[in-house]
């Protein structure tokens, strides 16, 4: 959990993916302005994971650009986690990934070269585990460190998969742990516990490679990575996009070791508050869920989530047997279901047997 002389986390007011603005205020950049093109099959319309191109061969492109500041403080590993954020927006459009391009700014009078160098090794290195080069990029001199890759990737037209494609009656599965945000913002005060470290970086740095082979399975209607909006952010897109709602399963959720012992001290990322704001009210709770809790992790901004995949209930076991072969079955597990439009988006209950 070291990260030399250079604490990176110490250099930036952000962390990983809770740089991003809030889904309002984004609303209010891009959303009076969806782009029309021959060929494009996915733009900005949708607030979809990645753009998406018609090549006129039965095969999409999938292009995408994700970066951020550092959410840990060693370089090498910031550097993975960048890279394995930035990827995941083609796995979860189920497409696999061709090439990448660096993009990285850095304080060159105040961090070393030599630092920058190994937030490079870092995204070489999982560029290298989904089989791709790290081909190019660009660079410049900023007041504070930031890196991500510019992305591409193809997948058959009939595999792909958009973010508000499900139908009501889905059940949705999440493949990964929640509250990189509460664990990293622990970090950079200098609060986190060195047992609770391993399980972060394993988290912020596991492909979402499933994704491809998940985008093979008709009975999987949409898909998404669970990124800077937290989970219920992400969960209102996939379905105020359909015209849906949603019940999620709050009880179901798995959270990282460590994650309600630190909002016992109230360390909470400054963007959970402001991903709430944005669309809180479009939340319901039940009255056995602890909403005080709740507040806090559904919120919370994640860093290469997991993927959040609506599946048509007769697939269920399909999806799980994918997961089982590519070592994804861990936490993988129902957290909710998709349904008609009501009168809320989301209704958040616990429930007992599925």
């Amino acid at each position: 959990m070291t990260g030399g002389e250079h604490k990176l986390t110490q250099y930036s007011r952000g962390a990983g993916c809770g740089c991003k603005i809030a889904p309002s205020v984004l609303q209010d950049i891009i959303g009076q302005s969806p782009t029309s093109f021959p060929g494009l099959i996915v733009g900005n319309a949708h607030a979809d994971d990645a753009a998406v191109y018609d090549t006129g061969n039965g095969q999409y492109l999938i292009a995408t650009t994700d970066f951020f500041m550092p959410i840990v403080d060693d370089a090498y590993d910031f550097g993975r986690i960048a890279a394995a954020n930035a990827i995941s927006d083609v796995y979860a459009m189920g497409g696999t990934p061709t090439l990448a391009l660096a993009v990285l700014g850095w304080p060159i009078s105040d961090i070393p070269p030599s630092v920058a160098a190994q937030v490079l090794e870092g995204a070489r290195a999982i560029c290298n585990e989904a089989r791709i080069p790290l081909a190019g990029g660009h660079t410049i001199d900023s007041a504070e460190p930031f890196f991500g890759l510019s992305v591409n990737g193809f997948c058959k037209a009939e595999y792909l998969k958009k973010n508000n494609t499900a139908a009501a009656g889905d059940v949705l599965i999440l493949t990964k742990p929640i509250g990189t945000g509460i664990l990293a913002t622990a970090m950079k005060r200098g609060l986190l516990q060195d047992d609770h470290y391993p399980a972060l970086l394993e988290n912020l740095t596991k492909l979402n490679s499933i994704g491809a082979q998940l985008g093979a399975i008709a009975g999987v209607t949409a898909m998404t990575d669970v990124t800077g909006f937290g989970i219920a952010g992400h969960l209102i897109e996939m379905v105020e996009g359909a015209g849906l709602s949603a019940e999620l399963y709050y009880n179901r959720l798995t959270m990282l070791p460590g994650v309600k012992q630190y909002l016992t001290e109230r360390i909470v990322p400054d963007a959970t508050y402001r991903n709430w704001n944005s669309y809180g009210n479009k939340i319901d709770f039940g009255t056995d869920v602890d909403v005080m809790e709740a507040f806090s992790t559904l919120p919370d901004p994640q860093t290469n989530g997991g993927l959040l995949v609506a599946v048509k209930p007769d697939d269920v076991a399909a999806v799980y047997q994918t997961m089982e072969q590519d070592g994804m079955s861990l936490y993988a597990k129902i957290v909710g279901r998709i349904l008609p439009r009501r009168e809320k988006v989301i209704y958040v209950v616990n429930i007992s047997d599925i």
